[in-house]
């Protein structure tokens, strides 16, 4: 499943009040039911939909289930972040775990993985592709290896504008007019937020026939 700014999305926020900052970074929303996100200028690290798993055929066309050779699954993604400096660098590692049909004989798989930084849940600023290795011994069924990527991104392109950031941090009184008026519905907040959204997304490298299959079977 992909995953947006900790679970949730802009229109989810639009309920939301923003209670203020835990710090130069960070931008606090508090929900009801005491339920409260950070939101950090750093990227969310997200699997896409129907790109986390890869089945490969033998043969090739055939969609059989008695024709799968090989399936992969990439899992136990983690990230680390420095929001140190002008560029805020973010690292994900993961781990590939497949199992193929057939054991008799050693045997190597090698599968594309792409890396790709995305802002504002559609624009793409980079993209990246790798290789992870599967190595299967003798006899054995199933085979793991871990992989990574990177990411940069501009602090300046991942920071909310002064202005902005004072709209919907602002302390307001009950009673008072500005109290019953929710600062994300107003569309330049919106906007400007999903401006400040990074995103690096990780998953294989399918071809059309692969991607299709996933989402359709």
């Amino acid at each position: 499943m992909r995953l947006k700014m900790g679970n949730m999305g802009i229109a989810a926020m639009a309920a939301m009040v923003l209670s203020g900052c835990a710090g130069d970074d960070q931008l606090v929303v508090a929900g009801g039911l005491g339920v409260t996100s950070t939101l950090s200028t750093c990227p969310e690290v997200a699997i896409p939909n129907h790109a986390g798993d890869i089945t490969l055929f033998d043969p090739v066309n055939s969609r059989d289930a008695s024709a799968i050779d090989v399936v992969a699954q990439v899992t136990n993604l983690r990230s680390t972040c420095n929001e140190g400096d002008e560029k805020l660098y973010s690292e994900a590692t993961f781990d590939v775990i497949a199992r193929r049909s057939f054991a008799e004989g050693a045997r190597t798989v090698e599968l594309p993985y792409f890396s790709t930084v995305v802002r504002g849940g559609s624009a793409v600023i980079a993209k990246r592709v790798g290789t992870v290795t599967l190595t299967f011994p003798d006899g054995e069924y199933r085979a793991q290896a871990s992989a990574k990527a990177a990411s940069y991104v501009d602090r300046a392109d991942a920071t909310l504008p002064d202005d902005v950031l004072q709209r919907i941090t602002a302390k307001r009184k009950s009673g008072d007019a500005s109290a019953a008026i929710d600062p994300l519905a107003d569309p330049t907040v919106r906007a400007a937020l999903n401006r400040a959204r990074f995103e690096l997304l990780i998953g294989f490298q399918l071809t059309q026939d692969q991607l299709q299959y996933n989402a359709t079977r």
